[in-house]
């Protein structure tokens, strides 16, 4: 058993509470002043694994968004569909498209209650497990209804693996790279995207190409779960368990240093052991070891980080980015291009813009801050949310104003809401309610996605695509104060750095 020092971190006493306050502020000074900081060592090639293997979560869920569009296809066809349930109504059709979207906000509420019992890993390696079963269950349904289950059971897998991988990419990567390893995931989603569209084009024409579609993914799936099982625990989760009373402090410290030096490549020395002092010195200062509320999450420094993190998704979604890839392939086809009667290569025209874009991002994110590409990305959202409007009501006749819009918008999205919103809401929650945070934040990103994606029609049927269009543009304009008055810079900070300095 457990012997009283190695309890959680004692709560202060009446008589010694100025000399408790005077230790921890000494022990937490350098992550306010950066006094004595020394940049993270590690290894390029020890750091790349526990960022792949998360990242494969958000190859999954872009797979899953580029694969649908191709599936939905073939599944309609009388010819191609292999089954005797082609003929789908709207509704039906909707539910496979749309499935996997109800089953990630479902996950998003499951971690809010799993996520920190579980923690990180496990997370990810139970969201690999669904994204199999779900994908299987997909390919192989003898019925429409057992089609739904699966889409649903695989958004259960997209749930989790969005709130947990970055989360687990942030608690482990070196402060000097983070924002260029949670940015790449964001480019594992386009990537997933692209290669959904790509197999989607070549099963398409395949009696019952669908299920080879969606069982495509499995191997990703198999190689996430044995890649997350192989890797080890965050050590700030394993701190943050220890100081809570869920384990002896002093075998935990042993085990996150152990683990931190095998995150980084290197073996153990001084200042692994003095990064572990300072989250537990952090964890402390805080008052980690109460229990966690409800409403603590909406208090304080999680309130601030929550309008940060929730208002960045929000903007995400509501200034227009599904709407404006709906409306893509009928913009291309008004300039003349001849892939633009090709609904599948079309989309893996935009696949590649965005994958380079987002590759841009990711190679300047932690040499020019978060801060520069959201302002310049979103300025450049709002221009061509308004050139779009002006194409359908006074520049018809010119559809490259149109073709330019459009570029314009998928370019600056994938330079700053793209990746920079989930980065920032990996960086900016206090450990302690990271993981409760983190999903309310993921749940508000596929709500709002939802929101729009419902809202679109009806809103146009009702004001017209221009109005829609310059309504959209008015939110980014919004959504740029927000950023310029709210949003910290995190460059190069250390995660207990941006609680210490920025919340």
């Amino acid at each position: 058993m457990a012997s009283d020092p190695e309890q959680p971190l004692p709560k202060p006493i009446s008589s010694s509470d100025e000399v408790r306050e005077a230790e921890l502020d000494i022990a937490r000074e350098p992550l306010i002043n950066r006094v004595a900081h020394v940049e993270e060592r590690f290894s390029v090639c020890a750091a790349i694994l526990p960022f792949l293997f998360p990242a494969l979560g958000g190859l999954l869920y872009g797979y899953d968004i580029g694969a649908t569009s191709g599936a939905t296809i073939s599944l309609e066809s009388p010819s191609l569909s292999g089954t005797s349930w082609y003929d789908l109504s709207s509704l039906q059709v909707g539910l496979v498209v749309s499935g996997s979207l109800y089953g990630a906000l479902i996950g998003s509420v499951m971690a809010f209650t799993v996520a920190d019992y579980l923690g990180r890993r496990r997370e990810l390696i139970l969201s690999s497990l669904l994204y199999l079963i779900g994908a299987l269950l997909t390919a192989s349904a003898p019925y429409f209804a057992v089609l739904v289950v699966g889409r649903f059971i695989y958004g259960f897998g997209i749930g989790l693996a969005m709130h947990a991988a970055p989360m687990y990419i942030a608690e482990t990567a070196p402060s000097q790279i983070r924002g260029t390893l949670i940015s790449l995931k964001e480019f594992f989603i386009v990537m997933g995207m692209l290669l959904g569209y790509i197999f989607g084009s070549l099963f398409v024409d395949l009696v019952s190409g669908w299920r080879y579609v969606y069982a495509a993914s499995a191997p990703i799936c198999v190689i996430m779960a044995i890649g997350m099982w192989w890797l080890p625990p965050s050590p700030r989760w394993l701190l943050l368990c220890s100081v809570q009373g869920k384990g002896s402090i002093p075998e935990t410290k042993e085990f996150a240093v152990s683990c931190l030096c095998r995150l980084r490549g290197k073996p153990v020395d001084n200042s692994t052991v003095n990064q572990v002092d300072l989250i537990l010195a952090d964890l402390a200062y805080a008052d980690e070891d109460k229990n966690i509320s409800f409403t603590e999450i909406f208090q304080g420094k999680c309130l601030k980080a929550m309008t940060i993190g929730c208002g960045l998704v929000i903007f995400q979604q509501v200034t227009g980015q599904p709407s404006v890839l709906y409306y893509a392939a009928t913009i291309l086809q008004s300039a003349g291009f001849s892939a633009a009667s090709d609904a599948t290569r079309v989309s893996v025209l935009l696949g590649l813009f965005k994958l380079i874009m987002t590759g841009i991002a990711v190679l300047v994110v932690d040499k020019l801050g978060r801060r520069p590409l959201l302002l310049g990305g979103v300025t450049g959202i709002a221009i061509s949310l308004f050139l779009l409007s002006s194409y359908y009501t006074l520049l018809k006749a010119i559809p490259a104003v149109a073709v330019v819009a459009l570029l314009l918008y998928v370019g600056c999205y994938q330079l700053s809401f793209g990746p920079i919103g989930w980065l920032m809401i990996s960086e900016i929650f206090p450990l302690r309610l990271r993981g409760r945070g983190l999903s309310i934040a993921v749940l508000v990103n596929f709500g709002s996605n939802a929101l729009v994606t419902f809202a679109f029609s009806p809103l146009e049927a009702w004001v017209g695509t221009a109005i829609l269009f310059a309504g959209f543009g008015v939110i980014a304009i919004a959504s740029l104060l927000f950023i310029f008055f709210k949003v910290p810079e995190t460059k190069g900070l250390s995660l207990e750095e941006i609680e210490a300095k920025l919340l």
